[in-house]
């Protein structure tokens, strides 16, 4: 059942990764997607990483809401 689970967490994220964008923008190259992954986690912990995850949380939030909103009007 974990192993189920953990699965389905490992896929959802890469659905994130891929509905962002990255897949397109790096024309699926993985090491190009981890490189700016780990570019993102570098640059949280030079600064206030509790800020930059708050305006990432934000961000995604509202994409998230647009999303919802545009399946809801049919758009």
């Amino acid at each position: 059942m974990q192993r189920r689970e953990r699965t389905r967490h490992l896929i959802e994220l890469g659905g994130l990764v891929q509905k962002a964008g990255l897949v397109d923008l790096a024309d699926d190259d993985r090491a190009t997607i981890y490189g700016a992954l780990l570019e993102l986690v570098g640059r949280a912990r030079e600064g206030d990483a509790g800020d930059t995850l708050a305006l990432w949380k934000r961000r995604g939030r509202r994409a998230f809401d647009a999303e919802e909103a545009g399946r809801e009007t049919g758009e």
